[in-house]
């Protein structure tokens, strides 16, 4: 039964890893191409660049909103992690 466990927490912080990386992974080259897109905007009609800076501020928090919510469902698995409750009964 230990070993099961040890097996359930080993693959626990492998998903946790990989939720985490990959959050991130996408959420900065989501904030680049945001980025470049703003400045490609800009360069082409400068008058317009405080209504697209605020919508550009509004997307970067949702993005890290995003990612940020899966660091939480990550951490929900680290700290109580459910399957292993599986094993206790």
């Amino acid at each position: 039964m230990e070993q099961f466990a040890a097996v359930i927490q080993g693959y626990t912080a492998l998903g946790i890893g990989i939720i985490i990386g990959l959050g991130a992974i996408g959420a900065c080259i989501g904030i680049g191409i945001m980025g470049s897109k703003f400045l490609e905007a800009a360069a082409r009609q400068p008058e317009l660049i405080p209504q697209l800076q605020k919508f550009m501020f509004l997307l970067a928090g949702l993005i890290d909103a995003a990612f940020l919510i899966g660091v939480g469902i990550a951490m929900f698995f680290g700290f109580a992690n459910p399957l292993l409750g599986v094993l206790a009964k």
